[in-house]
């Protein structure tokens, strides 16, 4: 990234919407608790995204510390608060890209990356010269500004926005943020004009081969889903019950976790997803919700979300049309989903 441009972004920083315009080159922390300086609480394979990104080898994932939404119900508050970080370089970025690579990840998860977007940047543009090949997932709370995604147009194959509420009045009480739906309405069809629709890989193929075979085939989402519900219907189901199905090469998935009692912002959400990008996304409603301690200031949190709700919720995404979609079942343990925050494939292997 031109350094100008790099400094110009970091010393008044407008990277995000909340626009806080902290000079983060100083050591003076935004919005999103951080300085300049990338920090980080894991980096390791990830068994738990939607089937398409982990596979069965897993997803490479780093997770970042800070986080410009800070949402009262946050299932990885320790890192989003930044009370769990450890500061490393964008060349060690680069390096545990190729690592994860070399570990036989699916792809590289960018966790809560809105706020480190020039530094990963580089990072991503370094590692891609030493040979990285799998697909990058930008895994994110949807809260984006414009031109900051249009920074990664070109190294970004995957996008994984939430879009988590509808309503203004959800959205101010629980994460801040009263423009978070037209903003992240916006910033999804950004991400689909850099994507495209979505596309994977052919079944058993993991992306590291892709490029070394003869092969150019490639699936859209309805063999995709063709292909899945086949293989859900076969006779050997049982023997491979493992097996995801192919690995998504580039597209947009929309997540949306389900809040206990707001089922009818929901509801808002997932037509409005289904009526406005229709086939050119997958969308993903999540019931793994759980109540964490820093949240009892809000009793209507303090309690999971009901199978009822749920399936109720599924019906209606239904009958709005969807097609492409991912849902959870009933035995969801929302614990699971939460990985243990101890700096684990942060620091260089000797002789790195």
């Amino acid at each position: 990234m031109n350094h100008t441009l790099y400094e110009t972004l970091l010393s008044n920083c407008s990277i995000c919407p909340r626009k806080c315009h902290v000079n983060r080159l100083s050591g003076k922390t935004g919005y999103c608790g951080q300085t300049s300086q990338i920090t980080a609480a894991r980096a390791a394979l990830h068994m738990w995204e939607e089937p398409c990104i982990s596979g069965t080898c897993g997803s490479g994932a780093v997770f970042f510390s800070g986080c410009n939404m800070g949402c009262v119900f946050c299932q990885n508050y320790s890192i989003a608060h930044s009370t769990v970080q450890m500061p490393i370089s964008s060349g060690r970025l680069s390096d545990i890209f190729l690592e994860l690579q070399e570990q036989n990840a699916c792809n590289i998860n960018l966790v809560t990356p809105t706020h480190f977007v020039p530094q990963i940047a580089d990072a991503i543009e370094t590692a891609k010269n030493q040979g990285l090949v799998i697909p990058i997932v930008y895994n994110t709370s949807g809260y984006e500004e414009i031109s900051t995604l249009q920074l990664l147009n070109g190294l970004v194959d995957i996008y994984l926005p939430d879009c988590k509420y509808c309503s203004s009045k959800l959205s101010l009480r629980y994460s801040n943020a009263p423009d978070y739906f037209e903003v992240c309405g916006k910033a999804i069809q950004e991400m689909i004009h850099q994507t495209g629709a979505p596309v994977f890989y052919p079944p058993g193929m993991h992306p590291s081969d892709y490029l070394s075979t003869d092969s150019n085939r490639l699936m859209c989402a309805s063999a995709y889903n063709d292909y899945v519900e086949t293989l859900s219907e076969s006779d050997t189901v049982e023997e491979s019950k493992d097996y995801t199905g192919p690995l998504m090469k580039k597209g947009v998935i929309v997540r949306h976790l389900v809040l206990p009692g707001q089922t009818t912002d929901s509801r808002n959400v997932i037509r409005y997803l289904c009526e406005t990008f229709g086939k050119d996304i997958y969308i993903s409603i999540m019931n793994q919700y759980t109540p964490m301690p820093h949240s009892v200031e809000f009793p209507e949190l303090t309690r999971k979300v009901t199978v009822e709700e749920y399936d109720a919720l599924v019906d209606d995404a239904i009958d709005f049309g969807l097609e492409n979609g991912f849902i959870q079942g009933a035995d969801t343990a929302a614990e699971s989903f939460i990985p243990a925050f101890d700096f684990a494939g942060l620091k260089a292997k000797p002789g790195r």
